[in-house]
């Protein structure tokens, strides 16, 4: 039996014990800088640190009432900290707190994102070698093109995932920033040092320019690039639905023992794993259009990405996790048939070294116009007919006959020609 996505740590990120915890390690942080620089008791930023705590169903009573979340969260762990709970949040505006805490947040779900992208690159890495020489057809518009090899395949899929993990790296130093500049962000009510020093203590840096809020196109981009690694993985997911075809058969999904595929037929084999993995990257991709929609708020700020920013951004963060879970666990358990990859690559009679045959008939000083015209026919008489025989046709012609010697043109069928490059793109890779 497969193992499924049983990660919990991505969730335990983004549940409201979490999200508190953030704000009172960002609460403490600017505490902290405040009595390094002189401004409040050192004293009694030690009785805050071993006094606050706070209880997310009272924080949701006070909630109830005030209907003002950071004004809740302040009262509760004020009620656990007493008199030096007067030096909390001094000179800071709630989104001070908010934004500062979900970086953090954020900081934290891209390392285990980039967990899941090397995990998923090993994987891949092992497979293309496996099937470095496993051929196949290679596919442009579904049709049949000229001969590959899965392992060759698998290499583009893990190029791609390489790209991710690097826009992943770029995009860790983008969100890791931090806003400790009081309302409007003018640090009118605060010294900039103060958000230097908890930023520092956070492992953030702070905004160059904020405005009440740390700008949108930050968390934008988050999205986008999450959106970007989702719609790798349906690519992905796509071409494993493709051939899983009945008719194809390549590859396929691991199927468990006493797995059933379909309530009324018995036989059915279905690549439900990859068509869920593509209404994920669905969902990713609004998420992104939305959050582009948050960058554009009034003024200084308002609350209009707030809401949007609460269901999509643990969403996605969750969702691609387990999105990069499951297409590891497919790839690293994909059912491969070489034989039937064999079986297609030579069908119609090795129609896929239609190219070959043309490039032989120009070496030998024909045009190319006439030299397509003949293999064409050839290929056009063999195409799509169950005795259909590319090679015995084009074998037959006069001219090919008095132009390229049958040892020649057997070598023009022979798919380790297409093969001999390879090596390099492997190189590239390092594998």
């Amino acid at each position: 039996m497969i193992e499924r996505y049983t990660h919990p740590a991505m969730g335990a990120l983004w549940t409201e014990e979490a999200k508190y915890q953030a704000w009172l390690q960002v609460e403490i942080a600017v505490c902290e800088a405040q009595a390094e620089l002189g401004y409040i008791p050192a004293e009694a930023v030690a009785e805050i640190r071993a006094k606050a705590q706070f209880s997310p169903q009272r924080i949701q009573e006070i909630e109830t009432e005030v209907r003002h979340d950071v004004i809740a969260f302040l009262t509760n762990v004020n009620e656990h900290v007493g008199p030096p709970g007067r030096f909390i949040h001094l000179g800071l505006t709630s989104s001070d707190v908010l934004d500062t805490a979900l970086a953090l947040q954020l900081v934290h779900s891209l390392q285990l994102l980039q967990s899941q992208i090397e995990t998923l690159s090993q994987t891949l890495r092992y497979q293309a070698q496996q099937h470095r020489h496993t051929l196949m057809a290679g596919r442009t518009h579904g049709i049949h093109a000229e001969p590959i090899t899965f392992g060759f395949k698998l290499a583009g899929w893990l190029a791609e995932v390489l790209r991710h993990r690097d826009r992943l790296m770029v995009l860790a130093k983008r969100i890791a920033v931090g806003k400790i500049s009081g309302a409007v962000g003018t640090y009118a009510h605060l010294d900039p040092r103060v958000e230097a020093i908890a930023c520092q203590r956070l492992g953030l840096v702070p905004d160059c320019a904020s405005t009440q809020v740390i700008s949108r196109d930050r968390h934008a981009e988050f999205t986008q690039v999450l959106a970007l690694v989702g719609a790798s993985i349906e690519r992905f997911a796509v071409e494993i639905r493709n051939l899983q075809r009945t008719d194809v058969l390549e590859v396929e999904e691991y199927f468990a023992q006493g797995q059933k595929g379909s309530s009324a037929m018995p036989h059915k084999r279905n690549p439900i794993r990859s068509e869920r993995l593509t209404g994920m990257a669905r969902m990713l991709r609004g998420y992104a259009s939305t959050m582009i929609e948050n960058v554009a708020l009034w003024h200084e700020r308002d609350i209009s990405h707030s809401a949007a920013e609460r269901v999509m951004l643990p969403d996605a963060c969750i969702l691609l996790h387990f999105m990069l879970a499951e297409i590891n666990d497919l790839v690293q358990h994909l059912l491969i048939h070489p034989e039937n990859m064999t079986r297609n690559l030579f069908c119609y009679g090795g129609v896929v070294f239609s190219q070959q045959v043309l490039l032989a008939l120009v070496e030998k000083g024909l045009s190319r116009e006439e030299s397509y015209a003949i293999v064409q026919s050839a290929a056009m008489a063999a195409w799509n007919r169950a005795d259909g025989d590319f090679r015995a046709q084009i074998s037959q012609h006069p001219t090919v006959q008095s132009l390229i010697p049958a040892e020649e043109l057997a070598q023009c069928f022979d798919a380790q020609r297409h093969l001999k490059n390879l090596d390099a793109i492997y190189q590239r890779l390092g594998i």
